[in-house]
């Protein structure tokens, strides 16, 4: 094998021979001649005879396997060709015909189909065998093994007739697995054994005898370690001489013969049947009642039918001898005279014919459990039976296996596929939005409003669903479902059962600002009718609302109406007045200017002039073209903004114009200047009431079906919902009055009045849809004892489509229940024993030759029948009862026929009853019989007591708490609801509950008793606290900023803070801001109109002359104009507001420098208006502006100007160039009443001014820029989704059936994962609790009696245990307590997994001489081989031995050898061996091995590391005051030096001189060096007040001391202290820091995300 394996290790894996070029491994010599001589020596070696021949038949490799058909039809080739010696190739003649190769041969097709029916069989690994290259090299010390090659046998084979194939066959599919692989030789192991046990009793108690000593094997050699030791050793011992003489013969008692049978049984049965039938003649002489023969009948029948029962145990009596034997000290045989006894064994008995078991043929197969066809487990089980014809008697086999299973498969085309199952799901519940919200939100008070992200719930159901199989779904409709089954018959993935959703969350109705009032219209202008009319105001809608009762019905009105008089539908609208054209020609003086007109309407458009032909046309208004010297004014200012809106009692609305002097009058002829109060001009505005009255609109009501459309499509999808008809939707529509109240409806325009029925859709009906019900749950088909509870079945149903739209409700309950048929009343199976048959002796003529045997009585054997019954008293099967009745009872029983001389008594009495008092006693009797009574030997008590007595039990119990406490756990079913409504997650959380520990009861004895003896229920019960999970809270939104911008697109902003962090497992906090880390923000765009606020001016003032010529009254001067902040509104300027709210930079001036032109001069109007530069701007393009002369000079006054101002256009001065600006996207915007779900993010549109500032839009509108921008998009806010977790499941078994240690354990499951901002999941999904505590109650084997002969020395005995009922703990610790018997009635009886019970058996007694074996030792610890602790894979061990027991000496010679056993164990452990020293003694110590784990062995320890155990010098220390040091060198005493010689040796101890140190009181002052070690009185101070140290620098090895190194480290430490000290005090001190004042930090909320959360 060896030579196997190394040959294989130069080849690759799978190759078929040696490769080319490499020599196979050959023994040296032959390998040193093959390199000698490499040519002709190698070409003459494959023969001899045929050396003359230089010629060879070569061939090439075989060629694929060709052929039609797959298998062995296959045909290969090869090439065949002749060459010379030397290789070159030549003509096939030279080459011998005869010893051609063939070309061609046979082959195995192999195809792919044949991957089946062939396979690589793998053989086992043989042993690790070494590799001589390696072994050659051994180290000294072995650590991890030796490293070896293994080889296994590997074969391709047909799989179905397990019969070897070609190896090319199985390589087409797969290559050929590895021959061969590394292994590894773990270091030897020699056998370990334990210390030996302390010296046995002395052989002899007188005389000289041996005593004894043994050991154990605790680990077995391994890996080819040296064997064991010696187990025992003796010694001989000394005890007092003896007086008697020593006996030297024992009497000796062989094995029991087999049980065999009487010889001539029948012939003496013939005998005694004629005596017997003659007897009976007498006895039926003497009866003549015919009832008594009546009786005896009836009783001979039924032990007919008792034996016929029997049938299964053919007992059969025999007898059994054996041979008693004298043998003398050295085991030699005596006569029987030299073994004096009066006594002598017996050497008969009777005993039981064994029988092996017998058992039926086998039944036929049972038909296959797999009736259907099923894909996924195609085999099912067939079974056979057979049964006990015979049971064993006195055997050791036990029956045979009665059932034989074997998988199968259902053959045939009738066979149904299996029925297989899915999952099906409800339909999902409403979206609910209220269990994302957190603790603290207000909204949980009011959930109708919620919208956005939400969840929904389905639930999930089995159903069968392979349709063949269910014929109901044919004649039923599709919507119909399959009727639920038992969840556990799903097995694919569970659908979820919860998923987020979204309700569309309401859009608010937006509206635009109010117009300005319009003019007094006729409600209808197609029909002008009475003098009523109405001024109107309206508004439009901006965002269209959806949600809510749907349409624009959710918008405030849009229109409010004033009624007035004199309405008119068109009127003329002056847009310019013309010049002033003087009367009659003129050149100056009164005139009038034409006003320029358009026609409009009520809404102010511009239309055609025919309409205005009832309209008044404005008059032409009169006016003053000043002549030279006259008083110049200005044109009238626009007229202001009306003052109120309307009129009443105490509010006018009014308006004001005004006008200002620009030129004063010449002194003589010229028109003066009107009055100040000339200059200004009031006039009435809204002189309307103020009763503003508009149309106010209900909600739409219910959509009701409409019966008259009848025509309507059924399968409309509207908003995509699916409607089936069309309905009516009304509403109220009232006329209110402004901050009054209803009012009748003529006060509103009627033909504006909103429409109050509108048709609509009806949603079509959903009926509630249910499964059809499950099938009943199955009643308890096993009958169950002591269960009188009644059992109900149910059934069940799903929902599959809830009620809506006025759907069909869900009436049919959905759950059912029955009580089930009273179960089958338990069949509980008995023995009956029957009566003892007579008891069978040892036939005489065995008996008779038997020194004392008497015939006729004597010990011999009994048999009885037993059957089986039912509880009620009828007969049963005999396998029932060996399933349910428990142990067979004894068919046989040693009995006893009394002799004359034998002592006779009844039989025990029960036991008296306890009075019930600690320390009473209970007895039983029993009396002596007959004859017995005159006999004194049967009278002595000692030997024959006739009373016994024993202690009664007694009742003192107290009890203990005992292991931990559980987990809290809440009360079962509880529904706690916090803060109002019920959370997600918030149930089965927490609050409070309770904590057990369980309670176990002890008597007086220490023996754990049932709890219900200390009156308690098991447990002690302590409430606790579950703490409530908190979530996150952030205060309430703050008020959103003001815009950031107050024209055009700014932010605003709004924030939370946070108020508390979240605990126990609450929700987590936002992702807070990173600046300040306390604060969520929310940020979105806003736009303030830039025409909101405006300035407002007044007309310039007179231009006041600063230098008066009071001649002309002219000249240069100052002019000012008040200027105003005014609200902009759809009327214009009305409110006067804070300066601050418009723009200061377009803030218009209030005071100019000005020229009041002399009363000659020409006077000009205002400038008028610039025009518009040209863009792009650049300064080649001017704008300009003009004024128009209204006086004309005097012949002597100064020219009219070229009334013309030019200016270049210069960018962002005079010229603006405007472009379209974006802001950014604002957060995720949601509605206020939703959590989470889809949102919207908006920007705004900006129009932005060249020179950066934001500007109204309609400069933008008006160049007609592109904006093709995205003002809105859809955006996400993740859900909160809180950790959801399934119910406690129910609590499961113990896991202890008794003992203190049993635990109940249940458990939850996350049936939804926790999202976004959601509760996370607790850690706790698993709960405990302990089991009530139960005692341990089992049988327990005793221990073995010692080897009993009877009536002999020694020989064949037996040796006796019994078994008792003992009560535990169930802990490892506690070895059980015997109770009464009756506590384990109800246990099995069942020993260490052992249901027969062996309670005598066989045992030797060596006689006195002999040398014999000792019993097993017990089996050793579990050890693994292993290397630092890591297992090697070998498996455990576990060993144990017997050892030898000599008694005398010179019988050595016959002693048999020490036994050792091992067995291979699962749960080994790694020990390590280390050698342990005891302290020195002088120069011996104690030196053994120790297993890690403690114990002491020998063997175990490498030798090369044993420390020594004797330290004595060589040479001995003779010189004074010297000692042997543990170095093993000699070295001299304290205070001593030591004097070595040239070669290393001590040759003497000097004393060291002595150095006296002064006292105190020694007034000598000499002072000197010190050392010291052990002061000593000096010699020259008598007194002692100096006292004498020796110090000595260094050790007797010549190395300096460790004291002196720390004295040198003290020194340098401290004068590294003296300079640092010297330094610090020489430094000069640095200016103290002037301290600065820090200005105390607003506090912060310090917040860390949620780091810590």
């Amino acid at each position: 094998m060896g030579l196997q394996a190394r040959r294989s290790a130069s080849r690759s894996p799978g190759a078929a021979g040696p490769r080319p070029g490499v020599l196979p491994l050959l023994p040296p010599p032959l390998l040193l001649l093959l390199l000698l001589c490499p040519g002709a020596c190698g070409a003459a070696a494959p023969g001899q005879a045929e050396a003359s021949t230089p010629y060879l038949w070569k061939t090439g490799p075989w060629g694929r396997c060709m052929g039609d058909e797959c298998g062995p039809g296959g045909i290969q080739t090869r090439a065949v060709w002749c060459a010379h010696v030397e290789g070159w190739t030549t003509l096939h003649t030279n080459c011998k015909q005869a010893e051609r190769p063939s070309n061609q041969q046979n082959c195995f097709k192999v195809c792919d189909w044949h991957k089946e029916l062939y396979d690589w069989r793998l053989g086992p690994w043989n042993h690790c065998q070494p590799v001589i290259s390696k072994s050659l090299e051994k180290p000294l010390e072995c650590v991890k093994g030796e490293e070896g090659i293994q080889v296994r046998e590997i074969t391709c084979i047909q799989k179905e007739k397990d019969i070897p194939a070609e190896d090319i066959i199985c390589e087409y599919f797969e290559p050929k697995p590895l021959l061969e692989q590394a292994c590894l030789i773990p270091c030897q192991q020699d056998c370990i054994v334990s210390e030996f046990s302390a010296w046995s009793e002395c052989s002899k108690t007188c005389g000289s005898g041996l005593q004894h000593r043994t050991r154990h094997v605790v680990a077995p050699p391994q890996f080819g370690g040296s064997g064991c030791p010696n187990l025992t050793e003796f010694q001989v011992c000394q005890s007092s001489p003896c007086e008697d003489e020593e006996t030297m013969y024992s009497l000796h008692v062989g094995p029991w013969s087999s049980c065999s049978m009487p010889h001539s049984r029948q012939v003496r049965q013939a005998r005694r049947r004629g005596k017997n039938k003659e007897r009976e003649k007498d006895r039926g002489k003497g009866v003549k009642d015919p009832e008594a023969r009546e009786l005896i009948k009836k009783k001979r029948n039924r032990n007919r039918q008792n034996r016929q029962e029997n049938k299964y145990w053919d007992i059969q009596i025999g007898y059994q001898t054996r041979e008693v034997t004298c043998t003398n000290k050295t085991g030699k045989a005596a006569d029987l005279s030299f073994c004096r006894q009066e006594k002598l064994p017996m050497t008969f008995q009777s005993c039981v014919i064994t029988k092996e078991c017998q058992v039926s043929e086998w039944s036929e197969w049972s038909p296959c459990s797999n009736t259907c066809r099923d894909v996924a487990s195609p085999k099912g089980t067939r079974v056979r039976t057979r049964i006990i014809r015979q049971f064993p008697i006195g055997s050791e086999k036990e029956c045979p296996e009665l059932e034989e299973r074997e998988p199968c498969a259902s053959q045939g085309d009738t066979v149904v596929p299996c029925a297989t199952y899915g999952w099906r799901t409800t339909e999902w519940t409403e979206c609910r939005v209220d269990p994302l919200l957190s603790q603290q939100d207000k909204r949980r008070g009011n959930q109708t409003a919620l919208c956005g992200g939400g969840v929904q719930m389905r639930e999930v159901y089995c159903v069968q669903t392979n349709e063949n199989l269910l014929s109901h779904l044919n004649t039923h409709k599709d919507r119909e479902a399959s009727k639920p089954v038992d969840l556990k018959s799903c097995t694919g993935p569970v659908p979820n059962t919860t998923q987020l959703c979204h309700i569309p969350c309401p859009i608010e109705c937006e509206v635009s600002p109010w117009s300005a009032w319009g003019p007094c219209t006729y409600e209808n202008c197609n029909d002008q009718q009475g003098k009523k009319g109405f001024k109107l105001r309206k508004r439009r809608i901006t965002n269209e609302p959806t949600g809510g009762s749907g349409g624009t019905g959710n918008c405030p009105h849009l229109l409010e109406a004033i009624p007035c008089e004199e309405p008119s539908c068109y009127e003329w609208k002056a847009v310019r007045l013309g010049d002033c054209e003087p009367d009659n020609g003129k050149e100056c003086g009164p005139g009038t200017q034409v006003q320029e007109v358009v026609c409009i309407n009520s809404d102010g458009e511009e239309v055609d002039r025919q309409l205005c032909r009832d309209a008044i046309f404005p008059i032409p208004v009169a006016c003053y073209a000043p002549c030279p010297k006259d008083c110049v004014l200005s044109m009238w200012s626009a007229w202001s903004s009306c003052s109120h809106t309307c009129s009443g009692k105490t509010t006018e609305g009014k308006q004001i114009r005004a006008r200002s002097i620009l030129a004063y009058a010449g002194d003589e002829g010229g028109v003066h200047c009107p009055n100040s109060s000339a200059l200004q001009e009031v006039r009435s505005c809204n002189e309307h009431p103020c009763t503003v009255y508009h149309w106010q609109t209900g909600p739409w009501g219910q959509c009701i079906e409409d019966t008259s459309v009848s025509s309507f499509n059924t399968t409309t999808t509207w908003n995509g919902e699916a409607s089936c008809s069309v309905g009516m939707q009304t509403r109220k529509v009232i006329c209110v009055r402004v901050n009054v109240g209803q009012v009748g409806p003529k006060k509103c325009p009627e033909s504006l009045r909103p429409e109050t029925v509108r048709p609509c859709l009806l949603p079509c009906r959903k009926d509630c849809i249910v499964t059809p019900y499950s099938d009943w749950t199955s009643c308890p088909s096993s009958c169950k004892e002591g269960d009188s509870g009644v059992k109900k079945q149910a059934r069940h149903r799903v929902i599959i489509q809830l009620p809506a739209n006025g759907g069909r409700d869900c009436t049919d309950p959905l759950y059912e229940e029955r009580a089930c048929e009273a179960p089958q009343v338990c069949q509980s199976y008995r023995w009956k024993t029957h009566k003892w048959r007579r008891c069978q002796l040892v036939p005489w003529s065995v008996q008779q030759d038997s020194p004392g045997a008497q015939e006729g009585c004597g010990p011999g054997r009994q048999a009885r029948a037993i059957t089986c019954r039912k509880q009620d008293g009828g007969q049963a099967g005999i396998h029932e009862c060996l399933w349910y009745a428990g142990p067979v009872p004894a068919l046989t029983q040693a009995c006893q026929i009394p002799c004359q001389d034998d002592c006779q008594f009844t039989s025990w009495s029960k036991f008296s009853s306890c009075n019930g008092d600690c320390g009473a006693v209970r007895t039983r009797k029993r009396a002596i019989v007959g004859k017995s009574k005159k006999k004194e030997k049967c009278k002595n008590s000692h030997l024959y007591p006739l009373i016994e007595t024993q202690y009664c039990p007694c009742d003192k119990y107290n009890a203990q708490p005992v292991g931990n406490w559980s987990d809290c756990i809440l009360p079962e079913g509880k529904v706690e609801v916090l803060l109002g409504m019920k959370a997600q997650g918030d149930i089965k959380e927490c609050g409070q509950g309770y904590r057990y520990q369980a309670m176990a009861c002890y008597d007086q004895n220490g023996k754990l008793v049932e709890t219900s003896r200390c009156n308690s229920h098991g447990y002690i019960e302590e409430a606790c606290i579950i703490p409530c999970p908190s979530d996150c809270k952030l205060s309430e939104w703050s008020n959103w900023s003001r815009c950031s911008k107050s024209c055009g697109s700014g932010v605003k902003v709004r924030s939370k803070w946070l108020r508390e962090k979240p605990y126990n497992g609450g929700r987590p906090c936002p992702k807070l801001d990173h600046v300040n880390q306390a604060q969520v923000y929310e940020v979105v765009p806003c736009h303030s109109q830039c025409n909101q606020y405006v300035w407002v001016t007044e007309p310039w003032s007179i231009c006041k002359v600063t230098f008066v010529n009071m001649r002309d009254n002219c000249g240069e001067g100052v002019q000012t104009r008040k200027v105003r902040c005014m609200q902009n509104t759809a009327d214009g300027p009305s409110d006067h507001v804070e300066d601050y709210l418009c723009d200061p930079e377009e803030m218009p001036l209030g005071s100019r420098e000005c020229k009041l032109p002399c009363p000659e001069d020409c006077v000009i109007s205002e400038w008028g208006p610039w025009t518009r530069c040209t863009l792009p701007c650049n300064q080649s393009s001017f704008r300009q502006r003009s004024a128009d002369p209204i006086r004309q000079p005097a012949d002597e006054g100064r020219a009219c100007p070229n009334a013309v101002e030019k200016e270049p256009c210069n960018l962002n001065k005079n010229c603006f160039h405007y472009d379209y600006n974006v802001t950014d996207w604002s957060t995720c915007q949601l509605s206020e009443k939703a959590v989470c779900g889809n949102g919207i993010k908006t920007r705004m549109l900006d129009c932005v001014r060249s020179d950066g500032k934001s500007v109204d839009l309609k400069y933008c509108e008006e160049l007609g820029l592109e904006k093709n921008w995205q003002m809105n998009t859809s955006c996400m806010v993740e859900c909160p989704i809180n950790c959801q977790l399934s119910d406690w499941s129910p609590w499961s078994e113990c896991s202890q059936t008794c003992g203190l240690t049993g635990k109940m354990i249940r458990r939850r499951t996350v049936t939804q994962p926790f999202q976004g901002d959601g509760r996370p999941c607790p850690a706790l999904m698993e709960q405990s609790k302990p089991c009530p505590v139960k005692p341990c109650y089992q049988w327990q084997y005793g221990q073995w009696s010692l080897c009993q002969v009877q009536d002999a020395q020694c020989g064949e005995g037996t040796r006796t245990r019994n078994i008792s009922c003992v009560v535990s703990d169930g802990s490892g610790d506690d070895f059980g307590k015997v109770v009464d018997e009756e506590f384990c009635t109800d246990i099995e009886p069942i020993i260490e997994g052992n249901k027969k019970m062996v309670l005598e058996e066989t045992c030797t007694q060596p006689c006195p001489g002999d040398c014999y074996l000792k019993d097993w030792s017990s089996w050793s610890l579990c050890q693994i081989t292993c290397v630092n602790g890591e297992d090697l894979g070998f498996g455990g061990i576990q060993v144990r031995s017997r050892a030898v027991i000599i008694q005398e000496l010179e019988n050595q010679h016959l002693c048999p050898e020490q036994m050792l056993e091992t067995k291979s164990c699962d749960d080994g452990q790694c020990y390590e061996y280390k050698w342990m020293a005891s302290a020195w003694k002088g120069s011996s110590r104690t030196v053994w091995c120790q297993r890690s784990d403690g114990i002491n062995v020998t063997g175990g320890c490498l030798v090369v590391r044993q420390p020594d155990a004797d330290r004595s010098c060589n040479p001995p220390c003779s010189q004074p005051h010297s000692y042997c040091s543990e170095m093993r060198t000699c070295s001299c005493e304290e205070g001593y030096t030591e004097v070595m010689s040239s070669n290393g040796t001590l040759e003497q101890c000097t004393l060291i001189p002595v150095v006296v140190i002064p006292t105190v009181e020694d007034k000598r002052g000499d002072v000197k060096t010190s050392r010291a070690v052990h002061p000593t009185p000096s010699s020259n101070n008598p007194t002692g007040r100096g006292r004498t140290w020796f110090l000595q620098p260094f050790g007797p090895d010549g190395r300096l001391k460790t004291w002196v190194y720390g004295v040198a480290a003290g020194a340098f430490v401290l004068l590294i202290f003296i300079v640092s000290m010297i330094y610090l005090a020489c430094k000069k001190p640095k200016k103290p820091q002037r301290r600065q004042n820090n200005r105390l930090k607003p506090l912060t909320l310090a917040y860390d995300g949620d780091a810590d959360m």
